[in-house]
């Protein structure tokens, strides 16, 4: 067995490599690669030797954020996650697989099969933006460091195609939390992980802007009834769809777990998602004249700068003091892209205050407003 290097406090000079996404195909079942462009095959095989050579750690890009992905299998490799991140190690991990393949050859024990009560949801959903969990049964050779010592590991496959083509490469299911230091707002550009994470890891593969802007979504039926543990690319309203009679009666996890309970999924615990500004959440405010404007009179400061993320209901040009707006979007598609990376843009501006028009909770708005009530230090309703 190869012994692999390891770089327990080591600084980096972190490259960033272009790849393109439009480049790489799979066949139906996920066990066949094809990449036609050679530049994106060398920088893919780059990070793929740090993966399978190191206990070093990687970003790449997702259809939801960019993840920082490390050897679900390597103890070693999942604590230069934590590390990099500076991520609390009792917040579990989602293992990310190219193919079904690989799923049962890596990380299922050799007794255990997928439960059928998933099956409908990963033949609708995979590769996509959800996640389930399955048993860590005694002899399951992920590491521990992954699952958190909780007795169920989280798995996903992608359908990014940077991604999927990294860990069919490596042939390595990576752990991978989203790329960016630890309670700040998740990663949807290489820039965004470069500006996070610059000398804390060797490596970043730029496929471009992510198509979803939120996390996977997580579900648990391995209880009854099933559980959403976290809402995220793929609707509530979808799984039930989706699900069949065994899914119709989901229930809907609490947001964040207590001080002693086990995490069972990330986003479960500690402060997430938020800027170094303070973050206040408008809720039900209508045009939001009255009730942003007399919040911004209450903090009596004329020097302070502040931004506005309006979405669906809020006006323009609402008050002298906010000196910076964004379009949020209108529909639930639109506002989930955007609502990390312009609340990061907002943020580097300097600004004192990000005040955020709220969303209704249908559909997308559920995940939606899951992060914005994690990432707001004050929540204004009208």
């Amino acid at each position: 067995m190869t012994e692999l290097s390891s770089a327990a406090s080591q600084s980096f000079d972190t490259k960033v490599l272009k790849v393109d996404p439009a480049s790489i195909a799979f066949n139906e079942d996920g066990t066949k690669l094809t990449i036609t462009d050679p530049v994106t095959q060398a920088n893919l095989e780059e990070a793929a030797q740090i993966l399978t050579t190191t206990n070093n750690v990687v970003g790449f890009p997702t259809e939801t954020v960019y993840g920082l992905g490390g050897s679900s299998l390597n103890s070693e490799s999942v604590k230069s996650i934590y590390r990099a991140k500076n991520r609390p190690s009792d917040n579990p991990l989602i293992s990310h697989v190219s193919s079904i393949d690989q799923l049962k050859r890596k990380l299922l024990s050799k007794s255990q099969t997928i439960p059928d009560i998933y099956l409908p949801l990963i033949t609708k959903f995979w590769p996509g933006p959800l996640t389930i969990l399955l048993p860590a049964l005694p002899d399951s050779p992920i590491s521990p460091n992954v699952t958190a010592n909780q007795p169920t590991f989280a798995v996903r496959m992608p359908s990014h195609p940077i991604a999927r083509a990294l860990i069919a490469i490596s042939d390595t299911p990576l752990a991978a939390p989203s790329a960016n230091a630890s309670t700040r707002p998740s990663p949807t550009t290489a820039q965004h992980v470069y500006h996070d994470l610059q000398s804390r890891i060797p490596l970043i593969l730029d496929g471009g802007s992510c198509d979803v802007g939120l996390e996977s979504t997580v579900v648990d039926g391995l209880c009854s009834p099933p559980m959403l543990l976290r809402p995220g690319g793929i609707s509530l309203e979808d799984i039930r769809k989706a699900g069949g009679a065994a899914w119709e009666g989901i229930v809907v996890s609490k947001k964040t777990a207590g001080k002693l309970e086990p995490v069972r999924t990330p986003g479960m615990k500690y402060r997430h998602y938020s800027p170094t500004a303070k973050v206040v959440l408008f809720l039900n405010c209508g045009d939001g004249v009255d009730k942003v404007h007399d919040y911004i009179e209450k903090l009596g400061d004329q020097k302070l700068r502040i931004a506005l993320l309006r979405s669906k209901y809020f006006k323009k040009g609402i008050d002298k003091q906010i000196v910076v707006e964004e379009e949020l979007g209108v529909t639930g598609d639109e506002i989930q892209r955007n609502l990390f990376a312009l609340m990061r843009k907002v943020d580097e501006m300097g600004v004192d205050y990000i005040l955020i028009e709220g969303v209704d909770e249908n559909n997308e708005g559920l995940a939606i407003m899951n992060r914005l009530s994690k990432a707001a230090s004050e929540t204004i309703v009208g």
